[in-house]
Protein backbone atom coordinates (compact mmCIF):
# COMPACT_ATOMS: atom_id res chain seq x y z
CA UNK A 1 0.00 0.00 0.00
CA UNK A 2 1.52 3.53 -0.56
CA UNK A 3 0.29 6.70 1.21
CA UNK A 4 -1.56 9.48 -0.84
CA UNK A 5 0.60 12.33 -1.96
CA UNK A 6 -0.21 15.95 -0.70
CA UNK A 7 -1.98 16.43 -4.14
CA UNK A 8 -4.30 13.29 -3.87
CA UNK A 9 -5.15 14.87 -0.03
CA UNK A 10 -6.06 17.89 -1.66
CA UNK A 11 -8.39 16.70 -4.16
CA UNK A 12 -9.78 14.24 -1.38
CA UNK A 13 -10.42 16.66 0.50
CA UNK A 14 -12.34 18.95 -2.19
CA UNK A 15 -14.10 15.78 -3.26
CA UNK A 16 -15.70 15.50 0.03
CA UNK A 17 -16.32 19.68 0.50
CA UNK A 18 -17.67 20.92 -2.46
CA UNK A 19 -19.60 17.38 -3.75
CA UNK A 20 -17.70 17.43 -7.02
CA UNK A 21 -15.22 14.89 -7.58
CA UNK A 22 -12.11 15.81 -8.01
CA UNK A 23 -10.60 12.29 -7.36
CA UNK A 24 -11.68 8.91 -7.37
CA UNK A 25 -9.49 6.15 -5.45
CA UNK A 26 -11.78 3.14 -5.76
CA UNK A 27 -13.98 1.61 -8.38
CA UNK A 28 -15.65 -1.42 -8.17
CA UNK A 29 -16.04 -3.24 -11.26
CA UNK A 30 -18.43 -5.90 -11.59
CA UNK A 31 -17.11 -7.15 -15.24
CA UNK A 32 -19.48 -10.50 -15.80
CA UNK A 33 -22.99 -11.21 -14.31
CA UNK A 34 -23.54 -14.48 -13.55
CA UNK A 35 -22.00 -16.16 -10.50
CA UNK A 36 -21.26 -20.24 -9.98
CA UNK A 37 -22.57 -20.47 -6.50
CA UNK A 38 -26.75 -20.21 -5.32
CA UNK A 39 -26.22 -18.51 -2.10
CA UNK A 40 -29.19 -17.83 0.40
CA UNK A 41 -28.36 -14.60 0.75
CA UNK A 42 -27.74 -13.16 -2.98
CA UNK A 43 -30.31 -13.16 -6.22
CA UNK A 44 -27.11 -12.62 -8.84
CA UNK A 45 -27.50 -16.54 -9.60
CA UNK A 46 -30.90 -16.28 -10.82
CA UNK A 47 -30.38 -14.24 -13.78
CA UNK A 48 -27.18 -16.07 -14.94
CA UNK A 49 -29.46 -17.31 -18.25
CA UNK A 50 -29.05 -12.85 -19.10
CA UNK A 51 -25.57 -12.51 -19.54
CA UNK A 52 -24.80 -9.27 -19.14
CA UNK A 53 -20.21 -8.30 -19.19
CA UNK A 54 -17.56 -5.39 -19.58
CA UNK A 55 -15.67 -5.52 -22.58
CA UNK A 56 -12.43 -4.66 -23.25
CA UNK A 57 -13.38 -1.40 -25.14
CA UNK A 58 -15.38 -0.52 -22.33
CA UNK A 59 -12.35 -0.99 -20.08
CA UNK A 60 -10.06 0.60 -22.57
CA UNK A 61 -12.74 3.85 -22.98
CA UNK A 62 -12.68 4.34 -19.15
CA UNK A 63 -9.01 4.75 -18.67
CA UNK A 64 -9.18 8.04 -19.92
CA UNK A 65 -11.49 8.80 -16.95
CA UNK A 66 -9.69 6.84 -14.07
CA UNK A 67 -6.64 8.72 -15.23
CA UNK A 68 -8.45 12.14 -14.48
CA UNK A 69 -9.73 11.01 -10.96
CA UNK A 70 -6.02 9.30 -10.35
CA UNK A 71 -8.15 6.19 -9.56
CA UNK A 72 -5.55 3.63 -7.69
CA UNK A 73 -7.61 0.62 -6.88
CA UNK A 74 -9.96 -1.44 -8.82
CA UNK A 75 -12.07 -4.10 -7.15
CA UNK A 76 -13.54 -6.74 -9.54
CA UNK A 77 -16.78 -8.00 -8.31
CA UNK A 78 -19.45 -9.60 -9.27
CA UNK A 79 -21.35 -11.96 -10.16
CA UNK A 80 -17.85 -13.88 -10.16
CA UNK A 81 -15.46 -11.91 -12.18
CA UNK A 82 -12.79 -15.13 -13.20
CA UNK A 83 -15.78 -16.32 -14.98
CA UNK A 84 -15.65 -13.79 -17.70
CA UNK A 85 -13.65 -15.48 -20.88
CA UNK A 86 -11.60 -12.38 -20.98
CA UNK A 87 -10.92 -11.32 -17.58
CA UNK A 88 -7.25 -11.40 -17.50
CA UNK A 89 -7.03 -9.04 -20.81
CA UNK A 90 -9.22 -6.85 -18.99
CA UNK A 91 -6.48 -7.03 -15.86
CA UNK A 92 -3.52 -6.25 -18.18
CA UNK A 93 -5.63 -2.89 -19.50
CA UNK A 94 -6.28 -1.37 -15.83
CA UNK A 95 -2.30 -2.51 -14.86
CA UNK A 96 -0.76 -0.94 -17.69
CA UNK A 97 -1.98 2.24 -15.96
CA UNK A 98 -0.35 1.00 -12.83
CA UNK A 99 -4.15 0.96 -11.07
CA UNK A 100 -3.87 -2.47 -8.22
CA UNK A 101 -6.49 -4.94 -8.55
CA UNK A 102 -8.38 -7.16 -5.67
CA UNK A 103 -10.92 -9.99 -6.91
CA UNK A 104 -13.54 -10.60 -5.09
CA UNK A 105 -14.52 -14.28 -5.97
CA UNK A 106 -16.41 -17.53 -4.43
CA UNK A 107 -12.65 -19.28 -4.68
CA UNK A 108 -14.17 -21.71 -6.60
CA UNK A 109 -12.23 -21.04 -9.61
CA UNK A 110 -9.01 -20.12 -7.99
CA UNK A 111 -6.99 -22.84 -8.78
CA UNK A 112 -7.61 -23.32 -12.20
CA UNK A 113 -6.57 -19.48 -12.78
CA UNK A 114 -3.86 -19.64 -9.95
CA UNK A 115 -0.88 -18.45 -11.80
CA UNK A 116 -2.57 -15.54 -13.94
CA UNK A 117 -4.37 -14.29 -10.46
CA UNK A 118 -0.70 -14.32 -8.99
CA UNK A 119 0.69 -12.40 -11.95
CA UNK A 120 -2.12 -10.16 -13.11
CA UNK A 121 -3.92 -8.98 -9.57
CA UNK A 122 -2.45 -8.11 -6.64
CA UNK A 123 -4.90 -9.27 -3.75
CA UNK A 124 -7.94 -12.01 -3.26
CA UNK A 125 -10.90 -11.46 -1.17
CA UNK A 126 -12.92 -15.04 -0.97
CA UNK A 127 -16.48 -15.58 0.47
CA UNK A 128 -15.93 -18.26 4.05
CA UNK A 129 -19.98 -18.54 5.26
CA UNK A 130 -18.92 -21.25 7.26
CA UNK A 131 -16.98 -24.31 8.55
CA UNK A 132 -17.35 -27.04 5.75
CA UNK A 133 -20.84 -28.15 5.72
CA UNK A 134 -22.75 -25.13 6.58
CA UNK A 135 -20.40 -23.59 3.86
CA UNK A 136 -21.38 -25.75 1.22
CA UNK A 137 -24.62 -25.48 2.41
CA UNK A 138 -25.34 -21.82 2.54
CA UNK A 139 -23.50 -21.72 -1.44
CA UNK A 140 -25.67 -24.70 -2.62
CA UNK A 141 -22.65 -25.79 -4.54
CA UNK A 142 -21.37 -29.82 -3.51
CA UNK A 143 -17.51 -29.17 -2.43
CA UNK A 144 -17.34 -25.60 -2.49
CA UNK A 145 -15.76 -25.70 0.43
CA UNK A 146 -12.92 -28.13 -0.83
CA UNK A 147 -12.44 -26.13 -3.82
CA UNK A 148 -11.73 -22.89 -2.08
CA UNK A 149 -9.42 -24.69 0.17
CA UNK A 150 -7.64 -26.39 -2.88
CA UNK A 151 -7.58 -22.75 -4.97
CA UNK A 152 -5.82 -21.15 -1.61
CA UNK A 153 -3.81 -23.57 -1.37
CA UNK A 154 -2.37 -23.02 -5.00
CA UNK A 155 -1.74 -19.42 -4.98
CA UNK A 156 0.07 -19.64 -1.34
CA UNK A 157 2.53 -22.45 -3.05
CA UNK A 158 2.99 -20.03 -6.18
CA UNK A 159 3.60 -17.16 -3.46
CA UNK A 160 3.03 -17.51 -0.18
CA UNK A 161 3.36 -13.59 0.25
CA UNK A 162 -0.17 -13.24 -1.83
CA UNK A 163 -2.62 -11.47 0.38
CA UNK A 164 -6.20 -13.64 0.47
CA UNK A 165 -8.37 -12.83 2.97
CA UNK A 166 -12.00 -13.40 3.48
CA UNK A 167 -15.27 -12.22 4.12
CA UNK A 168 -18.11 -13.71 5.64
CA UNK A 169 -22.13 -12.98 5.87
CA UNK A 170 -23.42 -13.58 8.93
CA UNK A 171 -26.90 -14.83 9.08
CA UNK A 172 -29.38 -16.98 10.40
CA UNK A 173 -27.56 -20.22 8.66
CA UNK A 174 -24.31 -19.37 10.22
CA UNK A 175 -24.41 -16.95 12.76
CA UNK A 176 -24.19 -19.77 15.41
CA UNK A 177 -20.70 -20.96 13.72
CA UNK A 178 -18.57 -17.73 13.91
CA UNK A 179 -15.86 -19.57 16.46
CA UNK A 180 -15.82 -22.54 13.77
CA UNK A 181 -15.46 -19.98 10.60
CA UNK A 182 -12.65 -18.36 12.17
CA UNK A 183 -11.13 -21.52 12.66
CA UNK A 184 -11.66 -22.49 9.34
CA UNK A 185 -10.12 -19.21 7.94
CA UNK A 186 -7.15 -20.54 9.79
CA UNK A 187 -7.29 -23.88 8.53
CA UNK A 188 -7.74 -22.59 4.68
CA UNK A 189 -4.30 -20.20 4.87
CA UNK A 190 -5.97 -17.41 5.04
CA UNK A 191 -4.52 -14.18 5.72
CA UNK A 192 -7.32 -12.42 7.66
CA UNK A 193 -11.09 -12.87 7.78
CA UNK A 194 -13.85 -10.17 8.04
CA UNK A 195 -17.45 -9.40 8.62
CA UNK A 196 -20.74 -8.37 7.28
CA UNK A 197 -24.19 -8.14 8.49
CA UNK A 198 -26.63 -9.76 5.45
CA UNK A 199 -28.86 -7.01 3.50
CA UNK A 200 -32.44 -7.74 3.70
CA UNK A 201 -33.79 -4.45 2.98
CA UNK A 202 -32.59 -3.10 -0.48
CA UNK A 203 -33.17 -3.82 -4.23
CA UNK A 204 -29.05 -4.26 -4.20
CA UNK A 205 -27.67 -7.72 -5.36
CA UNK A 206 -30.52 -8.44 -8.15
CA UNK A 207 -33.40 -7.94 -6.24
CA UNK A 208 -35.65 -5.42 -8.32
CA UNK A 209 -38.65 -6.26 -6.34
CA UNK A 210 -37.47 -6.21 -2.64
CA UNK A 211 -37.76 -9.82 -0.79
CA UNK A 212 -41.14 -10.58 0.64
CA UNK A 213 -41.44 -10.86 4.40
CA UNK A 214 -41.03 -15.17 4.17
CA UNK A 215 -37.58 -14.77 2.32
CA UNK A 216 -36.35 -12.11 4.74
CA UNK A 217 -37.23 -14.30 7.64
CA UNK A 218 -34.98 -17.60 5.59
CA UNK A 219 -31.63 -14.69 6.81
CA UNK A 220 -32.44 -12.18 8.84
CA UNK A 221 -32.19 -13.73 12.56
CA UNK A 222 -35.04 -14.43 14.66
CA UNK A 223 -36.09 -12.27 17.52
CA UNK A 224 -35.12 -15.53 19.53
CA UNK A 225 -31.47 -15.78 17.58
CA UNK A 226 -30.64 -12.09 18.25
CA UNK A 227 -30.59 -13.09 21.95
CA UNK A 228 -28.09 -16.07 21.06
CA UNK A 229 -26.06 -13.98 19.04
CA UNK A 230 -25.24 -11.85 21.15
CA UNK A 231 -24.30 -14.37 23.57
CA UNK A 232 -21.63 -15.70 20.56
CA UNK A 233 -20.54 -12.48 19.91
CA UNK A 234 -19.58 -11.59 23.71
CA UNK A 235 -17.87 -15.59 23.91
CA UNK A 236 -15.93 -15.11 20.94
CA UNK A 237 -14.66 -11.94 22.21
CA UNK A 238 -12.90 -13.27 25.03
CA UNK A 239 -12.59 -17.09 23.59
CA UNK A 240 -10.22 -15.04 20.24
CA UNK A 241 -8.85 -12.49 21.76
CA UNK A 242 -5.23 -12.71 20.22
CA UNK A 243 -7.10 -12.89 16.74
CA UNK A 244 -8.63 -9.29 17.66
CA UNK A 245 -5.20 -8.53 18.57
CA UNK A 246 -3.25 -9.49 15.83
CA UNK A 247 -5.95 -8.60 13.40
CA UNK A 248 -6.54 -11.44 12.19
CA UNK A 249 -10.18 -10.89 12.61
CA UNK A 250 -9.80 -7.54 10.85
CA UNK A 251 -13.15 -5.80 13.28
CA UNK A 252 -12.67 -5.01 16.76
CA UNK A 253 -14.39 -6.11 19.19
CA UNK A 254 -17.08 -3.50 19.51
CA UNK A 255 -17.32 -3.10 15.90
CA UNK A 256 -18.48 -6.75 16.10
CA UNK A 257 -21.14 -6.03 19.12
CA UNK A 258 -22.70 -3.76 15.98
CA UNK A 259 -23.46 -6.38 14.13
CA UNK A 260 -25.84 -7.92 17.20
CA UNK A 261 -27.22 -4.08 17.34
CA UNK A 262 -28.33 -4.55 13.29
CA UNK A 263 -30.26 -7.17 13.78
CA UNK A 264 -31.45 -6.28 17.27
CA UNK A 265 -32.71 -2.61 15.72
CA UNK A 266 -35.31 -4.68 13.20
CA UNK A 267 -37.19 -5.63 16.72
CA UNK A 268 -37.21 -2.11 18.67
CA UNK A 269 -34.05 -3.48 20.58
CA UNK A 270 -32.15 -0.92 19.76
CA UNK A 271 -31.37 1.79 16.67
CA UNK A 272 -29.40 1.01 13.95
CA UNK A 273 -25.31 1.12 14.29
CA UNK A 274 -24.42 4.49 13.49
CA UNK A 275 -23.41 4.15 9.88
CA UNK A 276 -20.37 6.26 8.85
CA UNK A 277 -19.85 6.36 5.27
CA UNK A 278 -18.16 8.75 2.53
CA UNK A 279 -18.37 5.56 -0.45
CA UNK A 280 -20.42 8.11 -2.89
CA UNK A 281 -17.66 10.62 -2.90
CA UNK A 282 -14.19 8.31 -3.11
CA UNK A 283 -15.36 5.26 -4.71
CA UNK A 284 -18.16 4.16 -7.06
CA UNK A 285 -19.83 0.74 -9.12
CA UNK A 286 -20.11 0.14 -12.69
CA UNK A 287 -22.09 -3.09 -13.34
CA UNK A 288 -21.53 -5.70 -15.91
CA UNK A 289 -24.04 -3.67 -18.44
CA UNK A 290 -21.93 -0.66 -17.80
CA UNK A 291 -24.95 0.70 -15.08
CA UNK A 292 -22.99 3.40 -12.62
CA UNK A 293 -24.51 3.86 -8.77
CA UNK A 294 -22.75 5.71 -6.22
CA UNK A 295 -22.32 2.98 -4.19
CA UNK A 296 -24.24 -0.79 -4.04
CA UNK A 297 -27.52 0.16 -3.00
CA UNK A 298 -28.32 3.52 -4.19
CA UNK A 299 -30.13 3.80 -7.45
CA UNK A 300 -28.39 4.41 -10.46
CA UNK A 301 -26.71 7.70 -11.94
CA UNK A 302 -25.77 6.89 -15.35
CA UNK A 303 -24.17 4.35 -17.50
CA UNK A 304 -20.88 3.83 -18.72
CA UNK A 305 -21.73 2.56 -22.56
CA UNK A 306 -23.20 6.00 -23.30
CA UNK A 307 -21.08 8.23 -21.35
CA UNK A 308 -17.91 9.48 -19.77
CA UNK A 309 -17.54 8.72 -15.87
CA UNK A 310 -16.34 11.86 -15.25
CA UNK A 311 -19.25 13.45 -16.64
CA UNK A 312 -21.61 10.78 -14.88
CA UNK A 313 -20.18 11.49 -11.70
CA UNK A 314 -20.20 15.01 -12.19
CA UNK A 315 -23.26 15.86 -13.56
CA UNK A 316 -25.72 18.32 -11.83
CA UNK A 317 -27.73 15.63 -10.64
CA UNK A 318 -25.41 13.85 -9.70
CA UNK A 319 -23.21 16.39 -7.53
CA UNK A 320 -26.91 17.59 -6.07
CA UNK A 321 -27.13 13.60 -5.18
CA UNK A 322 -24.52 13.79 -2.58
CA UNK A 323 -24.76 17.48 -1.60
CA UNK A 324 -28.24 16.07 -0.35
CA UNK A 325 -26.83 12.98 0.94
CA UNK A 326 -27.11 12.69 4.75
CA UNK A 327 -25.96 9.40 6.01
CA UNK A 328 -27.06 9.38 9.29
CA UNK A 329 -30.66 9.78 8.26
CA UNK A 330 -31.20 8.49 4.68
CA UNK A 331 -32.96 5.17 4.71
CA UNK A 332 -30.47 3.14 2.77
CA UNK A 333 -27.63 4.49 4.57
CA UNK A 334 -29.05 4.03 8.44
CA UNK A 335 -29.01 0.10 7.38
CA UNK A 336 -26.15 -0.61 5.47
CA UNK A 337 -24.36 -3.57 5.74
CA UNK A 338 -21.29 -2.49 3.78
CA UNK A 339 -19.87 0.72 4.55
CA UNK A 340 -16.92 2.66 3.57
CA UNK A 341 -15.38 5.08 5.07
CA UNK A 342 -11.76 6.40 3.47
CA UNK A 343 -10.10 9.04 4.96
CA UNK A 344 -8.14 11.71 3.34
CA UNK A 345 -4.26 9.63 4.27
CA UNK A 346 -5.66 6.15 3.91
CA UNK A 347 -3.69 3.93 1.98
CA UNK A 348 -4.44 1.97 -1.13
Amino acid sequence: MKRPTPNDILKRFLSLRTNKIYTLPIVILMPHSPCNCRCVMCDIWKDNNNIKQLEETDIEKLLSSLKTFRTKLVVMSGGEALMHPNFFRLCDILHSRKIKITILSTGLLLKKYAEEIITKTNEVIVSLDGSQEIHDKIRNIPYAFNKLKDGVAELKNLNKNYRITARCVIQKANFKDLPNIIDAAKDIGLDQISFLNADVSTDAFNRPNLWEDEKVGEVKLSFEEVAQFKEIIESLINTHSKDFKNSFIAESPDKLRRFYNYYAAFYGLCDFPTVTCNAPWVSTVIEADGTVRPCFFHKKIGNIKNQDLVDILNSEDTITFRNNLDIKTNSICKKCVCSLNLSLTSKL
